[in-house]
Parts: structure tokens; sequence; C-alpha cells
């Protein structure tokens, strides 16, 4: 199968600002909610939908962390994995969470991420926002509160997310492996 672009520049903007437009019909003003951004990649999804709040909502008071979940995946002893910095400068007790993450897919990272956010206080609310939903192929009963595209694909396919911040540009396609 040749690669399939899923979404490029233009598309990936809306679906941010939809996205973004979603939580704050849900959580207005964010006086009581914060963003968490799983790593590596889901802090560049949650920095972008930090700032795209901060632009909508006029308020630079938007608290958005990035949490690393190295030392609690189930896989972590049969990788080599290579630990990434965790920022949560505030606090997440009695507070709505959005954890944030690029992909969805298995549903194993975001239980890995549920693990690791629990070290920081016990929030009053977790929802989970990803770019990309593969619906087909849980492990794990996860599901995700607000989806920028949900996709059909099987195991043996990929899908990339590229990024201005790292790539030089903002793509999603769908492979082969």
């Amino acid at each position: 199968m040749q690669p399939k672009i899923l979404l490029e520049k233009n598309q990936f903007d809306v679906k941010i600002k939809r996205l973004c437009h979603q939580l704050i019909e849900a959580h207005n003003d964010f006086s009581d909610t914060v963003i968490i951004g799983l790593q590596p990649r889901g802090i560049f999804l949650a920095k972008r939908i930090q700032k795209e709040l901060q632009s909508i909502l006029k308020n630079k008071n938007i608290h958005c962390g990035t949490l690393d979940i190295t030392f609690h995946r189930d896989d972590f002893r049969t990788k080599e994995l290579i630990p990434n910095p965790t920022n949560i400068d505030f606090t997440i007790e009695d507070k709505n969470v959005v954890l944030v993450d690029d992909v969805l897919f298995t549903g194993r990272t975001i239980r890995a991420g549920l693990d690791a956010m629990l070290a920081f206080g016990r929030p009053k609310d977790v929802e989970l926002l990803v770019l990309v939903d593969r619906r087909l192929s849980r492990h794990v009963p996860i599901q995700a509160k607000y989806i920028g595209i949900t996709i059909d694909s099987i195991a043996s396919q990929n899908v990339k997310v590229e990024w201005m911040e790292t790539d030089g540009k903002d793509k999603i396609t769908l492979f082969d492996k």
C-alpha cells in the first residue's frame, strides 16, 4: 500500500481549533482544568492546544505540563527506552485533567500515563484528547473523549504524525510497516 496522507497543514490546524472549541464548551475558562501532554510526542499537541486556547480565551493562565511515562510502561524492561523530562509545576489535586497524546492505538501508553499522573495527586476528573484514534486494536479499555480524526487501520500499518517543531511540517500519514 502506498502511504496515505490523512491530514496536512491546513486540515491539521482546523482539527486543533475544533478540539479547542470542544474543550471550551466543557471547561469554560480553564480555571479548574489543566492539560498534560504525554512524552514524547503528545507534548507537541498539548502545547498547540494550550497556545490556541490562550489565543481564543485571551487567558495566559492555562496550565500545561509534560509527563514522562517511561518507567510506568509494561514493556520498559524489554525495550531500550530513554526517559524524557516531566514538567508539572502546578497541582492536579481536585482538578480536571485533560491528558493529551498524538495517537491512541492499543491504549497501553495511556494506561501508563494514568499511572504516572497519580504520583502528582488525585484529580477530580481525567479526560483523554488525541489527534488520531486508531479504534480497532485496543488492548486496554480506554476511549478518548476528544478526537481529531478516527481511522480504521490494521496492526500491520503505522500512523506517523509529523510536527513542525521536530519534523519541519505538520502532517499525518498512514503506511504499511
